[in-house]
């Protein structure tokens, strides 16, 4: 009785059942205003994000991950680093569910309705390190950077929307009557597509380094900025150069590039073949380089023997007609049997002396002995007094001493007194032959004052001689 009482007197008063339906209406209210921001009561998942800018987010907008919905921004502050330069700190109430994330996750804002919404997505990363509630994400967390749409829209301006039209006019006006080209063009992609996937596969090799390509284009973009006026010019010049082909175009051009495929296909057959010509022709240009190298030297030289010959090879043909009996006359001599018997005497006779002349040859290349002796002999010879040449009247007496080179004696001179009185004879001089050292020693062989020295002085004496090195 006393239960079913207190209730009826409850509800039989007015008062308080008015004071719980406005409770439970501000309550109502309450949890309805803060929704976005999540339910009270209610344990959150709380980190920290940090964005170069915060894009026209608003407290109470989405957090999603993978266009789920799993918290709210709960508030965004501006923040300066250490250099002064500003951003937004947001802090993100999120759904236990997704506690932890990855501490290489990303974050990006997107657009949510072309109105201007904006909501938080959330990209988890892939390490094992979790990041823990009440981290905070770096700015390096916030990639790539988000494009707005007035940013889009900008884009458009007078000038691109001038050159769009340009270029819309160009593109019709080159299609138009070409629809068969196109076709035909079109038939052949596949082919291309073919050919192209080898490209591909080979600029997608790592070994291809194609990520160091952009940064070596912008360098030298960077590298070429200063001259960038030249290039304009540069520009300006070639909008005349080909203002100028325009003019022959057709037909002289559109035959050109007409005719060029079939040259190019007959260039893919027929290259490959001409690669031992070419191998041959290098090899042949590398042997002839010492040659052309030495005739920028002999230039002057040859100029001369061909202004001699176009003044001299007019008058030979009389001489000519004259040879040919001397020639009709060799023939016959080189007919007789007896002549091939002696050519192979002269051959046995040159092969025999082949050592010997081997051996004496660098007497004359190198150390200009013979030459130097004929001139000495004229000299010999010729020079002199009214008395006679010095070869007829000088007589060369050695000193007199012991054991001297002027009579018998018992051994080589070796002082015996006389600071001269030492033999010094070299019966085999060095002449730079196979064999010997490298050196002209006859002739220039030092005089070793005190001492006896039969057959080569020490030390090398060079190939110096006399008018000659």
């Amino acid at each position: 009785m006393r239960r079913r009482g207190g209730a009826t007197a409850l509800a039989g008063s007015p008062v308080l059942v008015g004071a719980v339906t406005v409770l439970v209406t501000v309550i109502a209210v309450f949890l309805a205003y803060n929704a976005n921001r999540g339910l009270p009561f209610v344990p959150t998942y709380d980190v920290k994000v940090r964005l170069p800018d915060a894009a026209n987010l608003v407290r109470g907008n989405d957090v999603r991950i993978g266009g789920t919905r799993v918290g709210v921004i709960s508030a965004i502050r501006a923040r300066r680093d250490r250099a002064g330069r500003p951003f937004a700190e947001l802090t993100l109430k999120l759904d236990k569910v997704v506690e932890p994330l990855p501490a290489d996750s990303t974050v990006l804002v997107r657009p949510r309705s072309t109105l201007g919404l904006k909501f938080l997505e959330i990209r988890p990363g892939s390490s094992r390190r979790p990041l823990r509630a009440g981290a905070i994400l770096s700015l390096a967390a916030a990639r790539p950077r988000p494009v707005e749409l007035d940013e889009l829209f900008n884009m458009f301006d007078r000038r691109t929307r001038a050159g769009q039209q340009r270029g819309l006019q160009g593109f019709g006006t080159g299609f138009a009557g070409r629809g068969a080209d196109l076709n035909t063009a079109i038939a052949r992609f596949p082919a291309l597509l073919d050919d192209l996937r080898a490209v591909m596969a080979n600029l997608a090799a790592p070994e291809t380094r194609l990520d160091r390509f952009f940064p070596a284009l912008e360098r030298a973009a960077a590298e070429v900025a200063p001259v960038a006026e030249q290039q304009a010019a540069l520009f300006v010049n070639l909008d005349t150069t080909f203002t100028a082909l325009a003019r022959v175009a057709r037909p002289y051009l559109q035959e050109t590039i007409s005719r060029s495929v079939p040259s190019l296909e007959a260039a893919t057959r027929e290259f490959p073949k001409q690669r031992p010509f070419l191998r041959d022709s290098a090899a042949l240009f590398a042997d002839l380089r010492p040659g052309i190298a030495a005739l920028s030297r002999s230039a002057a030289t040859i100029a001369d023997a061909l202004a001699a010959g176009t003044r001299t090879l007019p008058r030979t043909p009389p001489l000519n007609e004259r040879a040919a009996d001397v020639f009709d006359t060799l023939a016959e001599f080189a007919a007789d049997p007896l002549v091939e018997r002696g050519l192979g005497q002269f051959t046995r006779l040159a092969r025999a002396l082949r050592p010997a002349i081997a051996f004496l040859a660098p007497v004359q290349t190198t150390c200009n002995y013979v030459t130097l002796w004929f001139r000495n002999v004229s000299d010999h010879l010729s020079e002199g007094n009214r008395t006679g040449t010095w070869q007829r009247f000088i007589v060369v007496s050695p000193p007199l001493g012991p054991n001297s080179e002027a009579g018998p004696s018992s051994g080589p001179a070796n002082g015996g007194g006389a600071p001269t009185l030492y033999l010094h004879t070299n019966l085999y001089p060095n002449t730079a032959s196979p064999g010997q050292p490298r050196e002209c020693e006859a002739g220039n062989e030092p005089w070793l004052p005190g001492r006896t020295v039969i057959g080569n002085v020490p030390g090398n004496q060079g190939t110096r001689t006399e008018g000659q090195r």
